[in-house]
């Protein structure tokens, strides 16, 4: 018998661009991507942030010019976020009927059928203080009284044609609350996408200068999960299914890759991953220094958070990589 050399398969299998597509393992593609859009009240408002280059806020009127460029590019699942005109202490323009995510909501379907619409579902980009719900004389979160407005919240953006709630200030016993007021509103039909495993993390300093959203006093860590710990991860996901929850999400996504193989590996539901904004910036930064090439190191990044098991991947660079996918 003879004693065939081994070592050259893997080279064989790498050998040619029609051998290295047909062996891939994990595929990104566009149907993968979510983009999230920033609403801001106003009018002629096409402003880009300055640390997340590329992104804009939007007024009403100038968001079909965001919406053309997805559709064009195949992207039609976008995650809104509003700059409301006002804020207040416990974010009362999440639930106004006037508000500016209901605004945008009704916008939108009055005028478009091409798009799946998630809404993010918290009060920090509301509040005057920058936390994620209503607090207390000493400063602390009252998670009941946040509750009760998360209530009323995911209802008001219901009824406004939000197709999804994705609910992400680590309230704890949020999806229930939740669950039970769609149930309750005979809403049984929309689902609830959670950002069950939400780390207080050095990554989201462009977002918060997005929404003008950085906490006025204390911090978030009293909430949002210790980077330093991954079993915590189980914990949280687990209370999350068990009240409801239709989707999964881990957040931040790249330094977090392990997080996201825990919980795929745990649980049988959908699971998200949100590219945030300051993984976003870094690779801005490095490409228009000349240092990387910008659509490899955003696909290889995107490919890797799909590797470790994300099926949706949360990322502002779904409109200009996704032209560069298949669908």
């Amino acid at each position: 018998m003879t004693d065939f050399d081994l070592t050259r398969r893997p080279r064989r299998l790498r050998g040619s661009t029609h051998m290295r597509d047909m062996v891939r393992e994990t595929h990104l593609r566009r149907d993968d991507l979510i983009m999230p859009v920033f609403i801001s009240h106003g009018e002629n408002i096409h402003r880009e942030i300055p640390s997340m280059p590329g992104i804009y806020q939007h007024s009403l009127d100038e968001l079909d010019r965001e919406l053309d460029a997805l559709a064009e590019a195949g992207i039609h699942r976008i995650i809104l976020f509003g700059i409301p005109e006002q804020k207040d202490p416990v974010g009362s323009d999440t639930f106004s009927d006037e508000g500016i995510i209901q605004q945008a909501l009704h916008y939108i379907r009055d005028r478009r059928d091409d798009f799946y619409l998630i809404t993010d579902v918290c009060f920090c980009e509301y509040t005057d203080h920058g936390h994620c719900g209503v607090v207390t004389d000493d400063g602390t979160l009252d998670n009941d009284a946040t509750l009760e407005n998360l209530q009323k919240q995911a209802i008001s953006h219901v009824e406004a044609g939000a197709d999804m709630l994705a609910p992400s200030g680590m309230i704890d016993g949020m999806i229930g609350a939740m669950r039970t007021a769609l149930d309750d509103a005979n809403r049984h039909d929309v689902p609830i996408m959670s950002y069950a495993v939400k780390y207080s993390s050095a990554f989201y300093g462009p977002f918060r200068d997005a929404v003008e959203s950085a906490p006025q006093f204390g911090d978030r860590r009293t909430y949002q999960m210790d980077p330093a710990n991954r079993r915590e991860a189980r914990v949280e996901a687990r209370l999350d299914v068990e009240e409801g929850a239709d989707m999964l999400m881990v957040k931040p996504a790249l330094s977090y890759l392990d997080v996201i193989r825990e919980i795929r590996d745990r649980f049988e539901l959908p699971l998200a991953c949100y590219n945030v904004s300051g993984e976003y910036s870094l690779v801005k930064a490095a490409a228009a220094k000349g240092w990387v090439d910008e659509t490899g190191v955003a696909h290889e990044k995107l490919l890797s958070m799909k590797r470790a098991g994300a099926d949706l991947i949360l990322t502002y660079f779904a409109r200009d990589l996704a032209p560069h996918l298949d669908a």
